[in-house]
């Protein structure tokens, strides 16, 4: 490589690097009427992003927008036909998200209001230096990552109540830990949806949490969204976005999370629980890649990788006629059953004692020994709530300095009376547990399992076990 190309190489990495990290992943469309002031852009672009794409008119710039997703767009504002504002605006209201920079030689102030209204968040006056460009492109860049990440943090704080030590990631020595981790080392670098099944509580949130982390989308979003924690009346719009005026409260343009997950991974938890009016549109967008937010006429092209999960039993949904069975056999590609915690064996303790550790630096508060005989009552417990439900133990047990008294069994010396079965002491405190949530919740299972943080088959299985 000669001097010069050395040369450009390092002026191209100095500009990334002054210009912020998002530049380079960026796609970007550039609409003007003249060549000249089109080629200039694309010289001063390119080198620096992901893809660029050139429009001559406004017609053509809509063409565009419905083959392409494009993170930013420079519009020239004096063309034929359409003035860039006149255009901008009619795009916004057929469904138009992205950011726009208007390009203009006139800059007197009805054409400044003119173009807020229509939605442009930039302006760089005719003649401009290629730095300028590049300084408009990265505001905008950075205005829409900040935008997505408020707006997904906000969603993630209004969704779950998880504890961040839940999504760490995958914990234990178990072989069905082993057996997941090398799907999900295998599947990881595919495009290929997976779907995750098991208890709730039971970390299928991690595991498409490890997917997404193994993958090439690793540096994207990655957006996980709980389906049955969104009122259905709402969910649309939340998966979707919407356009201003699309119904009632509909204030102003929203993107949707699944345009929020744009290059990343689509993570929608409890997929049984989406509503069967959307079943259908989630399908279609999932085959398609593109998405119609509520009150557009456009449909928005999406990159994503879907990830879905859930811990009820689909197939028998759809038998019930509850689930479309042709969205089943599209999300079920590759299946990954992640095993209650009471199956894992010595994960029980490995996963007690990163939660105490954790637990006790974030609370200020001395850990609190797990010795022989709380090892034992762990691993004697049956769990219902899974890794969600010993970790609550845990934190419990560091508020009161003290393990409770049904999690320890004696080691120490010889029992007199014969191994305990399932209707010891643990059992029955769990039997009196759910029957008495199941009495508040006059006798709704669904609701009692929702509570209890367990699935209704768990429940439904506890029942004719007690009842004989």
């Amino acid at each position: 490589m000669g001097t010069g190309s050395l040369r450009r190489v390092a002026d191209a990495s100095s500009i990334d690097a002054e210009f912020g990290p998002w530049l380079s992943q960026a796609a970007i469309l550039i609409v003007d009427d003249e060549p000249g002031m089109r080629n200039f852009l694309v010289r001063t672009l390119a080198p620096h992003c992901k893809h660029i794409a050139e429009a001559e008119d406004a017609a053509a710039a809509s063409a565009m927008l419905d083959r392409h997703h494009f993170d930013v767009v420079i519009l020239d504002n004096i063309m034929p036909g359409k003035t860039g504002v006149e255009w901008l605006a009619e795009q916004r209201e057929i469904g138009f998200f992205a950011h726009a920079i208007l390009m203009t030689a006139y800059a007197d102030l009805e054409t400044a209001i003119q173009a807020l209204r229509a939605g442009a968040v930039d302006f760089v006056l005719k003649p401009f230096r290629s730095n300028q460009i590049l300084n408009a492109v990265a505001r905008c860049l950075d205005r829409v990552t900040l935008l997505r990440e408020n707006q997904l943090l906000r969603h993630q704080l209004q969704a779950t109540s998880d504890h961040l030590l839940l999504r760490d990631k995958l914990i234990g020595h178990s072989s069905q830990i082993g057996e997941i981790r090398e799907t999900i080392a295998r599947v990881a670098p595919l495009p290929t949806s997976v779907l995750i099944t098991g208890e709730s509580g039971t970390g299928k949130e991690v595991a498409a949490r490890s997917i997404h982390e193994l993958s090439d989308r690793a540096a994207k979003p990655f957006v996980p969204v709980n389906c049955a924690a969104i009122p259905a009346d709402v969910i649309e719009a939340e998966l979707f976005g919407h356009l201003k005026g699309a119904f009632t409260g509909a204030a102003s343009n929203r993107e949707g999370l699944f345009m929020h997950a744009q290059g990343g991974t689509l993570f929608l938890d409890e997929i049984g629980d989406l509503p069967m009016p959307l079943q259908g549109k989630l399908l279609r967008a999932i085959e398609d890649r593109r998405v119609r937010p509520i009150g557009s006429e456009r449909e928005v092209p999406v990159d994503l990788r879907f990830v879905f999960a859930t811990n009820a039993d689909l197939e028998g949904e759809v038998e019930a006629g509850r689930f479309r069975a042709d969205l089943f056999y599209r999300i079920n590609v590759l299946q990954i059953e992640m095993p209650p915690l009471r199956e894992r064996g010595d994960d029980i303790r490995e996963l007690a004692e990163l939660f105490m550790s954790k637990l006790a630096v974030q609370l200020g508060m001395p850990p609190v020994p797990i010795g022989p005989d709380v090892a034992a009552g762990l691993l004697a417990y049956e769990w219902p709530g899974n890794v969600r439900e010993l970790r609550n133990m845990i934190e419990r047990s560091l508020i009161l300095g003290r393990f409770p008294v049904e999690m320890t069994r004696k080691t120490d010396k010889p029992m007199a009376a014969p191994v305990p079965s399932r209707t010891d002491l643990l059992e029955d405190i769990e039997r009196r547990h759910i029957l008495a949530v199941l009495d508040e919740c006059e006798g709704n299972r669904a609701e009692a399992a929702r509570r209890l943080g367990i699935s209704r088959k768990t429940i439904d299985r506890k029942l004719v076990d007690w009842n004989g």
